[in-house]
């Protein structure tokens, strides 16, 4: 499906190439999907320079598309990884056939600048199951057995079918714990307050969810988020937290709090159909108009140029709900996609808050997402602070907006709640000790 590539800009990201096999799967059942991950490939990048990286990952695409045929859909999930899509019915046989293809051909050294690299590879295949026109169903699956190929001990590819386990002790124990927290209802929100810099009055919250372990106490969510992507469940956790939010939204209006609620969302969500309806639901079932909340969505799906992503998008902000990017400029944000991005919120990633006061050059940064957030019409909120000074220079550079443990960090809803209504000296140098450690 295209000619050689001169440049890696031109093969689909992880959510076009989404949008891809979306239309492939409503067209016919009839196709395998492989994700090709090249092993070790962080450390090219950083002894030989990402400009050599970004040509050997060229090089390894192109190698790619010449082995399989230009019918081929190739798209980059993410900075060395690869997916791979062949249409037709395939058997574990085939499959196999195909990755010893791959493997034999990159036996050959890739040269670059007197450098030679021999890529090695782990592959994650599945067959598609027949009547499935479900493209995270298949991705999703794609993604286990990638996961388990990393952790074969003898073999670096891993050939699922849908209805097989994947597995492991650890694995089964992970989707245990995930059917439990939801069962016993050990999942909880936490909220971190966003700040108005010039008033320290908090405004709003980031909804940030947390595990009420029985045996480890409360806990980042990390092993569940992994559980619920490998188990397909992303969607169920997603909406839990969105409904959670409406509920303590809810609370908090009850009690004479006008607050504005963001949630993160998962890319899932952006590709489910149901998405825009259940917010709809959501909002009449609460009686909660959906201004009062804000998507959070990380930068790279932001700038995907996906259709889907950008349908979803639109309809959402034409209920009134806003959007906001997440973690802005952590990624490599694409300007030419963000001239025609329609959002609400630009947030500037931590780590260039966190280093304002020794490197020049994040102040720099700082201050074009200030530009960008001003000819987007849209606000500008930092994340990470951590120090007076810090605030001082955001404010100095016209942020108004932020949050960080300088104020506070996540709180469960009842310590934000008097943390919201306190009246610790709102303006002066004692409300910096609304800092929690």
């Amino acid at each position: 499906m295209g000619d050689i590539h001169q440049s890696l800009v031109t093969i689909p990201n992880r959510y076009a190439f989404l949008d891809r096999i979306d239309e492939m799967v409503r067209q016919s059942d009839s196709l395998s999907l492989m994700l090709i991950d090249v092993v070790r490939f962080s450390d090219v990048g950083s002894s030989l320079g990402y400009r050599v990286g970004d040509i050997i990952l060229l090089e390894i695409a192109n190698r790619i598309r010449r082995i399989f045929g230009p019918d081929i859909l190739l798209g980059r999930i993410s900075g060395d990884i690869f997916g791979l899509v062949l249409s037709g019915r395939h058997a574990d046989r085939q499959l196999r056939q195909y990755y010893n293809q791959l493997v034999d051909h990159f036996k050959s050294p890739i040269t670059v600048d007197n450098h030679s690299f021999i890529a090695d590879f782990n592959v994650g295949a599945v067959a598609n199951e027949v009547r499935n026109h479900d493209t995270i169903k298949l991705f999703t699956r794609a993604e286990a057995a990638l996961k388990q190929a990393k952790s074969n001990k003898y073999e670096n590819l891993q050939i699922l079918t849908f209805n097989e386990s994947t597995h492991s002790g650890k694995a089964l124990a992970l989707k245990a714990d995930l059917k439990r927290a939801f069962a016993r209802d050990e999942l909880e929100i936490y909220f971190q307050p966003k700040v108005d810099l010039s008033t320290l009055e908090t405004y709003g919250a980031e909804c940030l969810l947390r595990w009420n372990h029985p045996l480890d106490g409360v806990l980042f969510p990390g092993p569940l988020i992994e559980a619920a992507q490998s188990y397909n469940m992303m969607n169920e956790l997603g909406y839990w937290t969105l409904e959670q939010a409406f509920i303590s939204a809810c609370r908090f209006r009850q009690q004479g709090m006008d607050m504005e609620l963001s949630v993160n969302i998962s890319p899932t969500q952006l590709y489910d159909l149901n998405f825009v309806p259940t917010l709809k639901r959501l909002s009449d079932e609460y009686a909660m108009p959906l201004d009062k909340f804000e998507l959070e969505l990380t930068e790279d799906v932001a700038l995907s140029n996906s259709l889907m992503v950008k349908r979803q998008l639109f309809e959402v902000r034409a209920l009134g709900m806003k959007v906001a990017i997440d973690d802005f400029g952590k990624g490599y944000s694409n300007l030419a996609y963000m001239r025609d991005l329609a959002i609400d919120t630009i947030k500037i990633d931590k780590t260039f808050v966190m280093g304002l006061e020794q490197n020049p050059v994040n102040l720099a940064i700082i201050k074009a997402a200030m530009l960008i957030g001003e000819s987007l019409s849209c606000r500008v909120v930092a994340e990470g602070i951590e120090t007076v000074k810090q605030m001082q220079m955001l404010r100095n550079t016209d942020v108004i907006q932020g949050q960080g443990y300088l104020f506070a960090k996540a709180l469960p809803e009842k310590e934000f709640v008097a943390f919201s209504q306190s009246d610790i000296c709102v303006g002066s140098s004692l409300a910096y000790q609304r800092r929690t450690v």
